[in-house]
């Protein structure tokens, strides 16, 4: 039987519980993702240009922001799903980082976005271009945004894991 692992950065606790549910639902294991500076509220004020989060997310598109070397070894693992907010359309400069860090070649990998007002596109095309970065052999699933129970578990129903 496949084995899936779902990983998630959590800013404010949102993609946190959807993270928990997803893994439910998958039967998977599940794990953090930690910046290796953790992000204060007055970092996450979106509508302050200066803020650290709207500073990183205005990076180049190859910016990463550094994550703790305390990723899950994830080798044992058929399926990975990655959960992040969506900040600026896209996914938290960390994500690429963390990307960066795991071996996903082989590997069926799943991300999601939790988000009140954008859609997955650009997260998508972010996510892809990482894995072309990386050179990566893997199975790219469309991500979604889940912002609802029935988009969760409407998504997870599309994954088709193995």
């Amino acid at each position: 039987m496949a084995k899936t692992i779902v990983l998630y950065f959590s800013a404010t606790g949102t993609t946190k519980r959807a993270a928990q549910q997803v893994a439910r639902l998958l039967n998977a294991d599940i794990a953090e993702i930690h910046p290796v500076k953790p992000y204060t509220s007055e970092d996450l004020n979106w509508h302050d240009e200066s803020t650290r989060a709207t500073v990183e997310q205005k990076q180049e598109h190859d910016g990463r922001v550094p994550v703790q070397n305390d990723l899950p070894d994830i080798s044992g693992y058929d399926n990975v799903v990655i959960g992040h907010p969506i900040w600026w359309g896209i996914p938290p400069r960390l994500i690429a980082d963390t990307i960066d860090k795991l071996n996903l070649n082989g590997k069926h990998l799943a991300t999601f976005g939790t988000s009140s007002s954008t859609g997955y596109d650009r997260a998508q095309s972010n996510i892809a271009r990482t894995i072309k970065e990386n050179h990566y052999d893997v199975d790219l699933k469309q991500g979604n945004v889940l912002n609802s129970q029935s988009a969760l578990k409407d998504w997870v129903s599309s994954l088709n894991f193995n």
